[in-house]
């Protein structure tokens, strides 16, 4: 993959490409190869029990992504046989957090501070630094959002773990019981599985809509939710300087639209065959009471907007019903919207990588589908029947 190796003299000779993942150790069939000079010992992790998610919240408003990631973490301490906890800071919260509890959360810690007012995410870095060598959770969690992107690797670098970022896929190892941490790299075009085996917590952010909300009880239980337990925790925060100051806040101006707030998407890709096509979906999205997206490849060539892109340098979406028209289907854009609840693609090419995650798809020219489609919604049918 590196092109780290190469046959000199019939000898193998590893060059300056080597990023010492281990890979060549594992697949060398002689056996014959090994890293050197590199700490191997075995380190006691036994104090680290639990996953914890990062539940983020702004001006009181907890995030969506949260409400993902402890339906996530939920399955994840399951499988550990351990608990699940939650972190919420801010001030001024609500003493009420039946909603939190609904995931199944063990128990929430929280913190309430006038400290948290404005968000700096250099101020929340040092509270979690405490919480996390005060609880010692065997995995974190956090949404890739905006503000996770800039605190969460503050937090790893301080208390020296590593960080998977943008994961798509978590899951535990059934015989190692350590975090099986999956993102797209080298450009979206490879699936790489990611592992921390010498620090603690196992530390990853995911990107919001990436993972269904799974809420373990309804709202009309006894007490709206699960029988967890809140603990306010207090921290000493005469260390908690910060070079930043935050002078205002403005509301973002021009396109606002949000494709996560829509049931229903009808995304086009390079098959649409210029921007004055893209008409032809917006009839479609309307008729279906959704909105147009694309791909990014529509977007590059300046067809459309970048608001309306999906995919992992775009919005990330799980919308109701997806329609995927003239779009190939490359790792990127699958990242984005694979985990929509119905999938259907269409495609002249019966060959294109759409298909093999759609739930229906039709193979041919899309300038002749997509009328019909429009005109049998109008008339009243079904879409699907």
């Amino acid at each position: 993959m590196y092109d780290a190796i190469k046959i000199t003299g019939k000898r193998a000779v590893i060059n300056e490409n080597c990023i010492f993942c281990g890979a060549c150790i594992d697949i060398c069939k002689f056996k014959s190869i090994e890293i050197t000079g590199l700490s191997q010992g075995h380190k006691d992790f036994s104090q680290y029990k639990g996953v914890m998610v990062f539940i983020e919240q702004h001006s009181g408003s907890i995030a969506d992504v949260s409400y993902e990631l402890l339906s996530e973490g939920r399955k994840l301490a399951d499988d550990l046989g351990s608990e699940l906890y939650g972190i919420l800071q801010g001030h001024n919260l609500s003493q009420s957090y039946p909603e939190i509890f609904r995931y199944g959360t063990d128990r929430l810690y929280v913190i309430d501070n006038e400290i948290f007012e404005n968000n700096l995410d250099d101020i929340y870095a040092k509270a979690l630094v405490q919480v996390i060598h005060r609880f010692k959770p065997d995995i974190f969690l956090a949404g890739a959002t905006g503000f996770g992107r800039t605190l969460i690797p503050k937090v790893a670098a301080i208390i020296k773990t590593g960080l998977t970022a943008d994961c798509t896929s978590l899951a535990i190892d059934p015989e190692k019981k350590i975090l099986l941490q999956t993102r797209p790299t080298f450009g979206g075009n490879v699936l790489a599985t990611i592992i921390t085996r010498n620090a603690r917590p196992q530390m990853a952010t995911v990107r919001p809509h990436v993972m269904e909300k799974r809420p373990i009880y309804s709202k009309s239980s006894e007490g709206g939710g699960g029988n967890g337990k809140v603990e306010y925790i207090e921290l000493d925060t005469s260390n908690f300087k910060t070079k930043y100051k935050l002078i205002s806040t403005e509301k973002e101006t021009g396109q606002s639209i949000n494709l996560t707030d829509y049931d229903v998407i009808v995304s086009g890709g390079r098959g649409i065959g210029g921007p004055e096509n893209f008409s032809l979906l917006k009839e479609l999205a309307d008729a279906l009471g959704g909105v147009v997206g694309a791909s990014r490849a529509a977007v590059d060539s300046n067809w459309i907007s970048y608001p309306h892109q999906v995919g992992q340098t775009g919005k990330t979406v799980n919308p109701k019903a997806y329609i995927a028209c003239g779009i190939s289907g490359a790792i990127q854009h699958l990242a984005g919207m694979q985990t929509s609840d119905i999938i259907i693609a269409i495609n002249k090419d019966p060959d294109a990588p759409i298909f093999k995650v759609a739930n229906y798809g039709i193979v041919g020219d899309l300038f002749e589908i997509i009328p019909k489609l429009i005109k049998r919604i109008k008339s009243g049918k079904n879409l699907l029947i």
